[in-house]
C-alpha cells in the first residue's frame, strides 16, 4: 500500500560514488596521457547528485540508493544525512562504495569512467526486503548508473499511484526496454544521449534536427522530453510545442560536472510543486547554469533562492519547424 505524501515529495532512485577528480589543461585524446594538474576527491553519483540538487531546490527526497560495508559508504551515509537525505532509502552491502575517475579541462569540461560497486547491487530482490521502500513521492526521478530493472520497478509503483516519472538516460550504452520508455512520462536526456536513443548518425546542432531527435523519443513513449545542451539551455517538447530555454548569458563555467544533475534534480523538485512542464525545465535550466561556477558535482549544487533570483535571466524561445 502507497503512502501519502506532502506536494513537493520526490523519490529518486540511483547511484552513489566517491568522485576523483584531476584536473588538466586540456582533456586526453585515445590512447593519450596527459599531465595533471591536481587531484581532489568529491561526493558524487548521478543519483546522490540528483536527489541533493532536488533538496537544495526545495523537495522533500528519500533517496534509494546502495552504499558498501566500507569506509566510504560510512561516510558517504554520515554525509547525505547532514545534507538533508534521510537514512530511510540507504541500503548497504558487502561490495565497495561506487568510484568514478573524473578528468576535467581548464575550460572546465570532463570525461568521466566508473566503477559501480555497490550501485550494481541496487537490485529488485534487495530493495523488496524492505517494504515500502518506493512508495514515496509525487515524482519519481532515476538514471541508468543502476541496473534497470530496478528503474522499472519504481516507476511501475510511481505509475500505480499517479506519480510523474522523470528518466535521466545516463548512461545511455545500449538499448532500453520498450516497458521502461512507456513508464516514463518525462524523457530528459543530454544531446549525446538523445541522438543514441533516437537512431540518429550524429548529435543534434539545428533547431530542425533538435525538434526531430526531441519527436523521435516523444514517439518512443514519453509524453514530455526535454534535452539539456550545455550553454545552449535546453529544447523542449510536449503537446504544448517545441522552445529553448536559454541561459543567462556569459555564465562564468569553472566546472560542468553534475550541471546535468543538478538540472534534473530542479526539474523534479518543480514538476513535485505542481509547476506546468515549461516552467519546471525553466527552473531546471536556471539551477543548471548556477551549477557551473563551482568545481564538483555537488558543491556547486544551487538553493531555492539562488535558482530563482538567477531565472529571471532565462529565457523562453519558441520553435516553429516545417
Amino acid at each position: 500500500m502507497s503512502v501519502k505524501n506532502k506536494k513537493g515529495a520526490v523519490l529518486v532512485l540511483g547511484s552513489s560514488n566517491i568522485d576523483i577528480v584531476v584536473r588538466v589543461d586540456r582533456l586526453p585524446s585515445a590512447g593519450e596521457t596527459v599531465m595533471g594538474n591536481e587531484k581532489r576527491e568529491y561526493w558524487g553519483g548521478k543519483g546522490a547528485n540528483q536527489a541533493l540538487a532536488a533538496v537544495r531546490a526545495g523537495a522533500e527526497v528519500r533517496f534509494v540508493t546502495m552504499l558498501g560495508n566500507d569506509a566510504g559508504g560510512d561516510a558517504y551515509g554520515r554525509y547525505l544525512g547532514e545534507s538533508g537525505i534521510s537514512p530511510g532509502g540507504i541500503l548497504r552491502s558487502k561490495a565497495s562504495t561506487g568510484v568514478a575517475l573524473i578528468v576535467v579541462d581548464e575550460k572546465g569540461e570532463n570525461q568521466i569512467a566508473v566503477a559501480p560497486g555497490a550501485n550494481a547491487l541496487l537490485t529488485p530482490g534487495r530493495m523488496r526486503r524492505k517494504p515500502g521502500l518506493l512508495d514515496y513521492g509525487n515524482v519519481v526521478l532515476a538514471q541508468l548508473e543502476i541496473p534497470v530493472p530496478s528503474v522499472m520497478a519504481a516507476f511501475r509503483k510511481g505509475r500505480k499511484r499517479g506519480a510523474c516519472n522523470v528518466l535521466n538516460p545516463a548512461p545511455a550504452t545500449g538499448e532500453l526496454p520498450d516497458e521502461l520508455l512507456r513508464l516514463t512520462d518525462v524523457l530528459a536526456p543530454n544531446e549525446t544521449e538523445a541522438a543514441h536513443l533516437a537512431g540518429l548518425g550524429k548529435t543534434p546542432g539545428t533547431d530542425a534536427e533538435f525538434f526531430r531527435a526531441a519527436g523521435a523519443l516523444r514517439d518512443l513513449g514519453s509524453s514530455r522530453v526535454v534535452i539539456t545542451a550545455g550553454e545552449k539551455g535546453a529544447f523542449l517538447l510536449d503537446g504544448e510545442g517545441a522552445s529553448w530555454m536559454m541561459p543567462p548569458p556569459k555564465v562564468e563555467t569553472v566546472d560542468t560536472t553534475g550541471a546535468g544533475d543538478s538540472f534534473c534534480g530542479a526539474l523534479a523538485a518543480e514538476l513535485a510543486e505542481g509547476a506546468a512542464f515549461a516552467e519546471a525545465v525553466r527552473f531546471a535550466v536556471s539551477a543548471g547554469s548556477c551549477s557551473v561556477r563551482k568545481r564538483g558535482a555537488q558543491g556547486g549544487l544551487p538553493s531555492r533562492r539562488q535558482i530563482r533570483q538567477n531565472l529571471r535571466q532565462v529565457r523562453q524561445k519558441p520553435i516553429r519547424v516545417g
